[in-house]
């Protein structure tokens, strides 16, 4: 089968891009960074140098293929220019939807966020959960925007599945979508040791194969115009030390930050960002989403794709083997 897929030399899209290769289908790999798409080079994959944002390279890498698997995306917590992120995560999944539906694709996997959903309350998110509060990043507003979009053309007749991973981190590219991982890695080299708040806040931690998995079962076995969370556990900061510390075979003795001590870091970083250029490693809209509660069900996912969840102490052996095995290269 002739598969397309965007961002493909992104955290998440090399592993999604070799699996598939190494299934035997072939992968049209839309990228941009020459560097980057040296992870992916195999038999069964073709580079298309190009960008979602360009209708025009789209087009071409479409060509033939019979499903999209649509990964591409900004997802940092600040750009120079606000507009970049409407400009690539909205109008680059416009341009996605046309090429799909001028090409006559049969299904498209779309790969959203479970922020979008919001923040739990008293019970789990679900697909089916109504955010009642604010969006927190012109991040999550435009993937929001997008799946607004995504329905459109499902009404038009595309048939697209929509997946929402939560706090991915695993082997791969040490990139802003997968931060949790630098974060294990910097706590085995005794470098983090702080946690926001009491600690108490809980976030939902899954392995990025399992998303990956979770993203070819979408693809076989989901509904169009359905959601499903690709998640993995539930963990409160406290808890997720704990164990990090129980198999990596090192405590550390951890900070707690309260929330105005991590904004006026924010605001540092914004300073420095406005002196010098320089991207904030955090702002104070992320800040402040850090004290929520994250706390997701992935069970429409496991009723109905089949989907698993690697357990976090597994998990963690496998990263930490992974960037062990990998050290000066990560």
């Amino acid at each position: 089968m002739n598969i397309l897929i965007t961002g493909a030399t992104g955290f998440i899209g090399t592993r999604l891009t070799l699996k598939l290769a190494e299934k035997g289908h072939c992968v049209h790999a839309l990228y941009r960074s020459e560097e980057k798409a040296k992870a992916i080079k195999h038999p069964n994959v073709i580079l298309f140098k190009g960008d979602i944002t360009d209708y025009r390279s789209v087009e071409k890498a479409v060509k033939s293929c019979e499903v999209i698997f649509h990964m591409a995306a900004y997802a940092k917590a600040w750009a120079k220019d606000a507009a970049t992120f409407n400009r690539i995560n909205v109008q680059g999944t416009v341009n996605v939807l046309d090429a799909a539906q001028k090409e006559g694709v049969r299904k498209i996997v779309y790969t959203s966020t479970a922020g979008v959903i919001g923040p739990s309350n008293c019970e789990r998110v679900t697909e089916d959960t109504q955010r009642d509060i604010e969006y927190f990043s012109e991040y999550e507003i435009t993937k929001a925007l997008a799946e607004e979009k995504v329905l459109e053309y499902i009404h038009k007749g595309l048939e697209i599945v929509i997946v929402n991973p939560t706090r991915v981190y695993g082997p791969g590219l040490l990139s802003v979508s997968n931060g949790v991982t630098k974060m294990i890695k910097l706590y085995s080299e005794g470098k983090f040791r702080w946690i926001p708040g009491d600690g108490e806040s809980v976030g939902n931690y899954v392995y990025v194969d399992d998303v990956v998995e979770g993203h070819i079962l979408a693809l076989e076995e989901g509904k169009s115009g359905e959601r499903y969370i690709l998640g993995g556990a539930n963990f409160s900061y406290n808890d997720f030390f704990e164990l990090l510390a129980k198999v990596s075979e090192r405590k550390l003795r951890m900070m707690k930050l309260s929330l105005s001590l991590m904004l006026g870091v924010a605001h540092l970083f914004l300073l420095r960002t406005k002196l010098f250029g320089t991207p904030p490693l955090i702002t104070s809209d992320w800040a402040k989403r850090f004290l929520y509660n994250w706390e997701v069900s992935s069970a429409k996912a496991q009723e109905e794709l089949n989907y698993q969840i690697t357990p976090l102490d597994e998990g963690f052996r496998k990263t930490l083997d992974w960037l062990k095995s990998n050290e000066g290269n990560s």
